[in-house]
This record gives structure tokens, sequence and C-alpha cells, in this order.
């Protein structure tokens, strides 16, 4: 039975991200109604606005302001003021996410998908309701559901992540001036990415991860020349050392981050260990599907959850959490929701693209 006033749509899609997008143009193509909703002003997601482009425009700014590719072929050295070379980054950073959320929304315009503003809550089977800015409510109803919210950074309740001296992996992209040293806690893709970018401007960094290894999903030889790499950049790296207490230094201008018997003082400190699944308040309960401990949805092979209407796709369900694979995860889950022959499956071989300095590709 159709709630009064709802307006019915063949798709409903919560997270304009990468999959979101991909994923409401593929149904839309086939001639299905199709509509969007985004939390946040402008569509793209992580990878639009946190992620992966402004840290890779983030990149290629900071190698080229800092000169290293002119050190490494010419042997000369640029030297910039840091503040103004922060802004530069900052304002390289914004023209881009600008121009890519531009091009999301004509996307979907061509497509005649639908973008809302708001956030989307589940109320009942097939039922969301969209909360506006202004407070005003709109009910949607849908034959299927996408969910691809995507991921936020986890912050650990012991560390003090409102000090201006220590950041998440989103936040440190607002960083509001360029450290003298910098504590990175997790080695993964996105603090080796990180620590490889700063320590390219100068900086040295700190890069701590518990476990023996970094990058374990990555060929061993290509990981002992990033390796070395970093310690040419300046990076020093902490392997199977688990920090314990992360306070501010009695000076108010550095972070105390203890390894054991040794205590790491810098600067800033940034926490690049773990990200959480933004499923927290999608009224996921009304429609029998549980996240589990880090906010992630378990999916079928066709991206389903318990739920059978309700898909999920992108960083939402996990590993490998890339731009591309979480694209054709959303196109493969429409085309079995409604039948189409078009996309099948995802393809086993996935390509990486791990932009440190060097940068990691594998297939």
């Amino acid at each position: 039975m159709t709630a009064e006033g709802a307006d019915e749509l063949d798709l409903l899609v919560i997270g304009g991200g990468p999959a979101g997008e991909k994923g409401a143009a593929q149904a839309a193509y086939f001639g299905k109604r199709v509509a969007v909703v985004e939390r946040a002003k402008e569509p793209g997601g992580a990878a639009v606005h946190t992620g992966t482009l402004p840290s890779k425009t983030l990149r290629e700014a900071a190698l080229y302001l800092s000169g290293h590719r002119s050190r490494s072929l010419y042997g000369v050295a640029i030297d910039l003021e840091p503040q103004r070379m922060l802004h530069g980054l900052m304002g390289r950073k914004a023209a881009i996410a600008a121009a890519e959320s531009l091009r999301i929304r004509n996307n979907l315009a061509r497509h005649q998908v639908e973008l809302i503003e708001g956030h989307a809550r589940f109320t009942g089977p097939h039922e969301v309701c969209v909360t506006h800015a202004d407070g005003s409510t709109r009910t949607l109803r849908a034959k299927f559901v996408l969910v691809a919210t995507g991921t936020k950074p986890r912050q650990p309740d012991d560390i003090d992540f409102a000090s201006p001296l220590v950041h998440d992996s989103d936040e440190v992209l607002e960083i509001g001036e360029l450290p003298s040293s910098l504590t990175i806690l997790g080695a993964g893709v996105i603090g080796c990415e990180y620590a490889c970018m700063f320590a390219a401007l100068g900086i040295p960094v700190e890069l701590v991860e518990a476990r023996d290894e970094i990058l374990g999903f990555t060929d061993r030889e290509m990981v002992a020349a990033l390796e070395r790499a970093m310690a040419e950049l300046g990076v020093r790296l902490h392997l199977g050392r688990a920090w314990g207490a992360v306070t501010l230094g009695a000076d108010g201008d550095s972070v105390h981050t203890q390894l054991g018997d040794d205590t790491l003082v810098t600067h800033h400190l940034l926490f690049a260990a773990g990200r959480m699944g933004c499923t927290a308040d999608l009224g996921l309960e009304h429609v029998g599907v549980r996240p589990n401990s880090r906010g992630l949805l378990t999916v079928a092979e066709v991206y389903r959850t318990a739920a059978p209407y309700v898909l999920a796709a992108g960083d939402v369900i996990g590993f490998p959490a890339l731009a591309s694979t979480s694209m054709e995860q959303a196109r493969v889950a429409v085309c079995h929701a409604f039948g189409f022959d078009y996309k099948k499956s995802v393809s086993g071989t996935l390509p990486y693209g791990i932009y440190t300095i060097p940068e990691l590709s594998s297939v």
C-alpha cells in the first residue's frame, strides 16, 4: 500500500558518491525512474570531498610546490613561504572538487535522475523519509533502494580530535597550518599516502603501524621499494609498535604519543587507523538490516542485504573500497535487481592505485 503523498520510484539511491552516481545512471539508462538522496550540499562523497580526489590533488600540488621533481631531476630546490604554500594547496583542492561535483550533477541530470538534498531514513519496507535542511520532509517509495553511503574516519574516544593539532583523515584536508613535524597513526593506504605527501614538503614524519608490515595486500617487493623511498623522503617507520596514550603537550604546541617506553613528540598528529560505515542513522532496523560492529553492511553475491530489495555497494560494504570497484559493484547490483543483462558480475581482477611517492600500481 502506498503511503499518502509518497513519490513512487523504481530505484532510490542513498548517497551521491561513485557507487551512488553510477548505480543511479545505470538504472536510468534503461528507463527506470530514479532519484539520489545526498546529505551534503554537493554530490561526490568522500571520493570528491574528503578522500580520493582531494588527497591526490594535494599530492600533486605538494610535489609541484616543494620542487620534489625538480630536485630529483636537476638538483634544483624550490623554497616557498609555508602559509602561502598551504593556501595554494587548499585553493587547488577546492577547484577540483567543485568541477567534479558539477560533472556529477550534469551526469545525473542528463540521465533524468532527480538529485535530492537531505537526510534519508528508512521508515518501513520500501519506504524512505527524506528530511531537508529546513526541517521539511518528503516520503519516497521505491521498488529497490541502493545504500551507497560510504565510510567516515574512526575516532577513538581517548584521542582529543577537538584539538587543532589532532586530525583524522578527512579533517586534515582543512588543516590551518603546515606542521613542523607530524606523527601518523596507521600505515594503511591513507596513512602511507599522507606520510609521503607531507614528507615531500620537507616535514619530518613519524609513521606508526601496530602490525609488522604495511600494505599487507600488496606485493612485498614493491612494498620494500616503497619503504626505501619513504626513508629517503624523511619518513621514519615504526612497525609492530602499538601506540598507547595520545596527549597534548604542556606547551600547547605539541602532541605526545606513547610507544611502549618511548614517547614520540611532534607538532601535529594524524589518526589514520580505520574507517566506519556511515549507517548509524539510516533506520535500517525498520527493514531488518543490521550493520556489523564497524558500521558496514553484509551483502550476498549480487549485493543484496538481508532485505532483498535493499542493495548496498561501495565503501559501505568494506574491502576493497576503491572508487572504480565501487562503481562496478553498483552497476552489477542494479542490473541484477532489474534483470538487465548488461552487467553480470564485478571482475575478479581489480586495479589498485596507491598514490604514495613513488606510486604503487598493480592489477
